[in-house]
């Protein structure tokens, strides 16, 4: 598959070869039905550089899991954690339009309504990170942001686009305290 997005990303030890990461996020390569029938069920369209990535990996636990952050959240003072990406799908739990996907984030959880919920945390539901729709349209190239439950739902802008958020993940080791 020719990479529009990614060309020059280092993918080995990115993602997290468990076989909780094959039963809970890994979802089956999706074609262009799958992605439309999504963005149908969702109400926005998936930005190209998730897509890709879902083309090569359908979703996982990752181990490059902290992105810095200028601002103070319920995670840590300079980064947030994230644990897996959602893959495009229904089948696993752990898949935007899953059992705990986005739409049960939102209907359930109370989260705004603003985008597409990509990415959940160790916290187990109280943050999530957010294909963020508010500023570009339904049919725009979102931000990511961090959505913080136990901070009224606060946001953390991340990234400028899914490309930028997945190059400036880091090993938990480089926040290690001191």
């Amino acid at each position: 598959m020719e990479l529009q997005f990614f060309k020059d990303f280092d993918f080995n030890g990115f993602w997290n070869e468990s076989s909780y990461s094959e039963r809970d996020y890994i979802e089956g390569f999706p074609d262009d039905e799958m992605i439309a029938s999504v963005e149908q069920e969702l109400g926005y369209k998936l930005p190209a550089s998730y897509i890709e990535l879902m083309r090569i990996q359908n979703g996982g636990l990752v181990d490059r899991s902290c992105f810095p952050t200028t601002e103070y959240n319920s995670w840590a003072d300079d980064h947030i954690a994230i644990t897996g990406i959602m893959g495009i799908g229904r089948e696993k739990t752990y898949s935007v339009c899953g059992e705990l996907g986005s739409l049960f984030m939102i209907e359930e959880w109370g989260y705004p309504a603003d985008g597409v919920y990509i990415a959940d945390c160790p916290s187990a539901g109280h943050d999530m990170i957010l294909l963020d729709y508010s500023k570009c349209g339904k049919d725009g190239e979102p931000e990511v942001v961090h959505v913080d439950q136990e901070g009224d739902y606060r946001k953390i802008f991340l990234a400028k686009d899914f490309e930028s958020f997945i190059k400036g993940l880091k090993d938990e080791e480089e926040f290690d305290a001191e």
